[in-house]
């Protein structure tokens, strides 16, 4: 359809062509258009067929039925803590296919691949001069061996770009050098530029235009290979914003009132477009801040259409001026482009429009335990004293109120220095949220360098770090004269990478480790990220706040976030009490640096070096061959099991009889809970699996950079100190085998359940596996031998990973949940699933056994959405459905 539909476009006496979008579709909201296009591009009458385009064309009925389409995103974006295992996971499916006579040739990815190194790096080293240099030595000390595997890849497989450490966070580089906006491929054929991505922030992107979101690197390995994306048509939610920001308000405040205000309304599974005269008002880098955060207010995506002020920052950047100009004039071709000064009556029809003055923003903070829990600045003090003695819940800690006064002495650097409840240890500039918004990180630079005129110092106790995800970001804060100031107050460079927000904070100095101990206290991290779960920041610090850069200074001064820093002194300066405001900048300020000193020549620069490589990643030798050779010896790299007995005919549909259930969750279990990405505790099952490989504890690494290794990865599950089993007196990572009562480590009980053959369930609260796309959030489980999941509700991107790995996601009925039905974990479980028809979305009986009872039959919702779902399903997951599918292709030929 595309070929006899094509349109030529003159640019600069360059012919190009490309598929029409129809002119009628002025009411479609803009992403959808993006949907629309690449239906009409892709039309195949098999995979993409008339009637999806027509399902897409009648979005406003076809949005609200629960209406199955195909999406060809036109790349996919990798980060390495994700990208290993689906490198790993590739290069297993090339054994598998030789084994069961396919050709391994076809397992290669189809579509530009970008892998971005950049959650290896950790803050071992802060506040020194030498610390990045420090940081990325380590990197490679640790991480040379996953490094080399990632280096074979790029040069065993086509198609795939791998950006080395030390270049940037991946959503920035996405966001600063490798969008393309728009598509031109070898043909000169034009098309929006769209992707998937292994990492929940990859919606970042969407701030300039360009349509994706994150899924599991289960999905992205399926589109690697030729799989559309199969989706449900969503319903768009239009946010409309009127006003400017006020004076003292930053974009991080805008961000976390959103996603304050979208958790509450509720957006999951939808895409949200941002439209109004308040755009206008917002720079390119503001709207990248809205758009990172969506996995934090659920959408699956935070979308601005492209305007002129895209163009702009594609110009900042240093793009190409011929790609500019294609890029507009393709655009207002197929109706992509948008005017926000257009009125209101001409904006796209919308499932919902919500609305927010600008004008209205207050400074504030998200936390203690969630990023959608915003705290105004002037209500912290009063937030955090009463959250200290309320029960234990989302912002609060259970203190007893006679132990909320606790001092706990230390020394440091010969200085006697006390802690108390409230310290910060922890504040780290970091993070693409914000790093790549140049008005913030030159705000936090003036306030440095306004508090070192005024004699402040932050205290010894706080680890403080800049981790910027772009050097363009060192570039102008030195030229611009404010990276001294951040030196002198301790946020000297640490590293370009992910490092405090991932989770990488480090080690705090040993005597500050050992006062938190002593007195039990609840300590602070402060840092400009998105994401502040519990365990995931630090293990120490309980109370974790998201801010932006300017706020994060403030609080490494203050030291202390039991402070109101509207009315209370930051500090002592020379000259006697320094408030927050004798500090803050005036916007003026800040736009004068910005225009001064963040040029295009910077970006073309600094992108243009990371072509070239770094020397330690250019000395690394790989392995030669098109098929990996694997080392079984090896604690980093493991030849996974998911395919080693594959066989080429589906399993088909299982029944899941008489199960135990492995844990009972609460509401808001995180994929940190499930598959933690940050140290390895000294006694849990994948310390003793590493101490049996003769591992020393200081090469332990994170759990994030063992990803590549099953055995690991599977020990770690549910390895998090704060998870929450309802079967279990106290927080952390053990359960109760049933059978005889016995508390055990969760890995060893899931073990014991397997040699019995006895599968297993888990029962879950509301929003189960939100937080990032991890897809060892489910393969670990799967390894496990969970079966299925029983929950309230499903982040979205978790949902797709279970139904990836072959488990079953069902979900209570509305207004049920474990503790309405008197569900303790300690019941057993079965599914009749044979005996069924299977239909998306369909309800699924599950009979439980409590001892001593009757049966009793409780009513349930399958969340396999779609009917290609259904399909993995029964072949035990998108990945072997796919490998017996490229085989089958193979043969037939």
């Amino acid at each position: 359809m595309a070929t006899n539909n094509s349109r030529t476009l003159v640019v600069d006496d360059i012919t190009y062509s490309y598929t029409p979008i129809p002119a009628d579709v002025a009411r479609l909201p803009y992403s959808i258009r993006v949907l629309l296009e690449s239906a009409l591009r892709n039309c195949d009458g098999f995979e993409v067929t008339e009637q999806h385009i027509q399902s897409i064309l009648q979005w406003e009925t076809t949005s609200r039925a629960q209406i199955e389409i195909p999406f060809k995103p036109a790349r996919v974006l990798l980060q390495d803590f994700t990208g290993v295992p689906c490198v790993v996971d590739l290069a297993a499916m090339r054994d598998a296919m030789r084994r069961l006579g396919g050709d391994p040739a076809k397992i290669n990815p189809l579509v530009p691949v970008d892998l971005v190194i950049d959650h290896s790096v950790q803050v071992d080293a802060a506040g020194t001069a030498d610390a990045i240099e420090v940081n990325q030595r380590l990197e490679f000390q640790r991480n040379e061996e996953r490094f080399r595997f990632l280096k074979w890849g790029a040069t065993a497989f086509e198609n795939m770009l791998i950006v080395p450490p030390g270049s940037g966070i991946v959503h920035q580089v996405n966001l600063e050098y490798l969008a393309r906006v728009v598509f031109c491929n070898v043909t000169n054929t034009l098309y929006p530029d769209s992707l998937i991505g292994t990492d929940s922030h990859t919606t970042m992107v969407n701030g300039l235009g360009v349509t994706g979101w994150g899924v599991g690197g289960i999905e992205a390995e399926a589109v690697m290979l030729g799989q559309s994306v199969s989706m449900v048509l969503p319903e768009v939610v239009g946010y409309r914003l009127t006003g400017q920001l006020p004076v003292g308000a930053t974009s991080t405040d805008l961000v976390l009132t959103i996603t304050q205000n979208l958790r509450a309304f509720g957006v999951v599974g939808k895409f949200v477009e941002f439209f109004g005269p308040g755009v206008q008002q917002l720079s390119l880098a503001d709207r990248a801040t809205l758009s990172n955060m969506a996995p934090e207010y659920g959408a699956t995506m935070g979308y601005f259409p492209v305007d002129d002020v895209s163009l702009a920052y594609m110009a900042q950047t240093g793009r190409d001026a011929h790609v500019i100009k294609r890029t507009e004039a393709y655009l207002r071709a197929q109706g992509l482009f948008v005017d926000h000064s257009a009125p209101a009556a001409s904006a796209p029809n919308y499932s919902a429009v919500l609305e927010l003055d600008l004008a209205t923003i207050v400074p504030c903070l998200a936390g203690p335990k969630r990023p959608q829990d915003r705290v105004a600045l002037t209500a912290l003090k009063t937030e955090f004293s009463n959250g200290l003695t309320a029960r234990v819940g989302p912002r609060s800690f259970g203190i007893p109120a006679e132990k909320v006064s606790t001092v706990a002495p230390l020394e440091l650097g010969r200085q006697q220095l006390e802690l108390r409840h409230g310290a910060v240890v922890i504040a780290a500039i970091t993070s693409c949220t914000n790093t790549s918004n140049p008005s913030v990180m030159i705000g936090a630079g003036l306030i440095a360098r306004n508090a070192v005129r005024l004699g402040l110092a932050v205290p010894r106790f706080v680890k403080a770090s800049l981790s910027p995800g772009s050097g363009v970001v060192t570039r102008y804060l030195r030229e611009a004269g404010l990276q001294s100031a951040l030196d002198q107050l301790g946020f000297t460079l640490a590293g370009y990478g992910c490092m405090t927000c991932i989770g990488n904070s480090g080690e705090l100095a040993d005597e500050v480790s050992a006062a938190i101990n002593s007195g039990d206290l609840v300590v602070a991290a402060v840092l400009s990220g998105n994401r502040n779960f519990e365990g995931r920041v630090h293990p120490l610090s309980r109370a974790n706040y998201l801010a932006s850069p300017m706020l994060v200074v403030a609080y490494a001064l203050a030291g202390t976030v039991n402070i109101n820093l509207d009315t209370d002194p930051i500090g002592m300066g020379t000259n006697g009490p320094v408030m927050l405001r004798d500090l803050w900048p005036s916007k003026d300020e800040i736009s004068d640096l910005e225009r001064r000193f963040v040029r295009a020549e910077m970006f073309r620069e600094v992108y243009g070096a990371i072509q070239h490589g770094t020397p330690m990643w250019n000395a690394l030798t790989t392995p030669a061959g098109f098929l990996y050779p694997w080392d079984e010896h090896s604690t980093y790299i493991h030849n996974p099991p998911f395919f080693q007995s594959m066989v080429l005919e589906a399993p088909g549909l299982q029944n899941v009889a008489r199960a135990r259930c492995l844990l009972n969750l609460g509401d808001s279990i995180t994929t940190d809970h499930i598959s933690p990405a940050g140290n390895i505790a000294k006694s849990c099952p994948a310390q003793r699996y590493l101490a049996q490989h003769n591992v020393r504890y200081a090469d332990f690494n994170t759990y994030g950079a063992r990803r590549g290794n099953d055995e690991v990865m599977a020990r770690g599950t549910f390895a998090n100190i704060r998870l929450v089993n309802k079967m279990m007196s106290a927080p952390g990572a053990q359960t109760v085998y049933v059978p005889s009562g016995e508390t055990m480590d969760i890995f060893d009980a899931a073990m014991r359940y397997q040699t019995e053959h006895i599968p297993l369930v888990i029962l879950a609260g509301a929003e189960y596996g939100s937080g990032s796309s991890r897809d060892w959030a489910a393969k670990g489980p799967y390894l496990l031998g969970v079966k299925a999941v029983i929950a309230v509700s499903f982040e979205r991107i978790h949902r797709s990973n279970l139904v990836g790995m072959g488990i079953l996601p069902l979900q209570f009925k509305d207004g049920q949940n474990a503790d309405t039905l008197g569900l303790t974990g300690r019941e057993e479980f079965t599914i009749d699933l044979t005996s069924l028809a299977l239909t998306p979305s369909m309800d699924i009986s599950v009979t439980v056994q409590s001892a001593g009872a009757e049966p009793r039959t409780i009513a349930t919702t399958s969340r396999l959405d779609t009917a290609v779902e259904l399909d993995y399903f029964r072949h035990g997951g998108i990945l072997p459905y796919v490998l017996r599918k490229l085989v089958r292709s193979g043969a037939s030929k």
